[in-house]
């Protein structure tokens, strides 16, 4: 079905290292989204995790504006982090879509 098996193997063995390498990179990433005109900024390292928070001093009196602010920044570093994975990943694979249908 396959062919040689070796030959599977090696291919198997080759995306493996080829997303661990992908790892690596994405992980010594950084994204910065600012949100309410730069009044709150995220700092997202490319494996997802928050670095840094920066809220400026004239939110710190109203809850209410910090809390959407902070919630659209997260937001919208989260999805950074997620397209730049997708993006990473079908680079790695060629422009395949595993998934079916064609990439763009």
């Amino acid at each position: 079905m396959f062919g040689n098996m070796g030959d599977m193997t090696k291919l198997l063995e080759g995306m493996q290292e080829q997303a661990q390498k992908m790892d690596e990179a994405l992980a010594s990433k950084t994204f910065s989204v600012k949100a309410g005109g730069g009044m709150v900024t995220v700092m997202m390292s490319g494996k997802g995790e928050v670095i840094d928070i920066t809220i400026d001093d004239s939110l710190l009196e109203d809850r209410e504006s910090l809390q959407i602010l902070l919630i659209s920044a997260v937001n919208d570093a989260i999805k950074m982090v997620e397209d730049n994975k997708k993006n990473s990943a079908m680079g790695m694979l060629g422009g395949m879509n595993p998934f079916g249908g064609a990439t763009n």
